[in-house]
């Protein structure tokens, strides 16, 4: 097993995104509508929001040789869409393997 190193692009669940890949842990679907009326199993929305949990390198310029890395970081919050990533189960928790180009946005709070 390779060692860890401290770059972001490494987690304590066993897993490291490759290249401009990331690993996303999805928001929580509401469970209520804003007006409190509580919202059955099927009619729940899939979130489209989630927080970096790990990063890749970067993607490598063919032509001059150089390593670009992601412009997002572990830890922040963003939006995709709604087809967005494969997931995958970790540790019996859910989470979504993305390539960066399908961040649309970084969500500041």
């Amino acid at each position: 097993m390779p060692p860890k190193n401290s770059n972001s692009n490494t987690t304590n669940l066993g897993f490291r995104p490759l290249h401009d890949k990331l690993l996303v842990r999805r928001d929580k679907a509401e469970d209520r509508t804003k007006s409190g009326i509580y919202l059955p199993e099927k009619a729940k929305d899939t979130p489209k929001t989630g927080v970096i949990e790990a990063v890749g390198t970067g993607t490598l310029n063919t032509e001059t040789g150089h390593l670009t890395p992601l412009s997002v970081k572990k830890g922040e919050r963003v939006l995709f869409s709604s087809y967005a990533g494969t997931e995958i189960k970790l540790n019996d928790q859910e989470y979504l393997v993305m390539s960066e180009e399908e961040i649309m946005a970084v969500i500041e709070d």
